[in-house]
């Protein structure tokens, strides 16, 4: 009997229990990433309407609400190896706090009824694309360097017009902002999904999980806030 032979029965188990535990590992994913996105709109709301807004918009406080955010996703990324589980759980429940407190601005600027139609909107790309990179067989890794890419041209974009301020190149950026985060959220799903393996052990599969999550969740912050610049009707 050739040694390489497995029965198929035995084959069939095993697809049986991979396909479990990698829908088991989706759906952490998306749990984390709901739950922080969940953080992140209640803490927004409650700020903007409380005296906390104007503790953090009219104070040199303002810049630590801006850029902690960077700070922990830069952790999250270079410890993750390090750290343990509950650390980087706990890391991105501290990032999407902090973006709760920096997205706070959105419902001072903008009113609650275009900001839920830019949400839901939001949604329905989101969970469209992320469907499709989970279902496709396409290989997306050309596309998402493509899009990563494009995405260094629109932060270089963004940045110059601080200084310049101009309509144009505000509302152009905002279009491409939809394009790419709406393309990067089908690689990204597609990389989660491919990256998953059982032999690596439940922590291992759990780091990815979070990072998975903190992936999709800046996608999705991004569509939103894309849209929102779009079509947001502003107070």
């Amino acid at each position: 009997m050739d040694d390489n032979f497995i029965a198929p029965g035995v084959a069939t188990s095993a697809a049986t229990s991979y396909d479990a535990g990698l829908r088991a590992h989706m759906q952490r994913v998306f749990n984390y990433m709901g739950g922080g996105l969940a953080l992140t709109g209640i803490l927004a709301w409650v700020v903007a309407n409380t005296a906390l807004a104007n503790i953090i918009w009219g104070s040199p406080l303002r810049w630590l609400v801006i850029f902690a955010p960077l700070a922990f996703v830069l952790v999250m990324q270079f410890k993750m190896q390090t750290i343990s589980v509950g650390a980087l759980k706990g890391l991105f429940v501290a990032y999407c706090a902090t973006m709760g407190l920096s997205l706070s601005m959105v419902f001072l600027a903008y009113t609650e009824a275009s900001i839920a139609r830019t949400f839901f909107i939001t949604a329905a790309t989101f969970g469209s694309m992320s469907l499709w990179g989970y279902v496709t067989k396409r290989d997306l890794t050309g596309f998402g360097s493509f899009l990563m890419m494009g995405l260094i041209g629109l932060i270089l974009a963004s940045v110059v017009n601080l200084f310049l301020a101009s309509p144009g190149i505000y509302w152009i950026t905002s279009i491409l902002g939809v394009g790419i985060f709406t393309g990067l959220t089908a690689w990204n799903t597609q990389r989660i999904k491919e990256m998953y393996n059982a032999g690596w052990g439940s922590e291992a599969n759990d780091k990815l999980a979070v990072f998975g999550a903190l992936q999709l969740y800046m996608d999705f912050i991004n569509i939103f806030m894309s849209l929102l610049r779009l079509m947001g009707d502003r107070r």
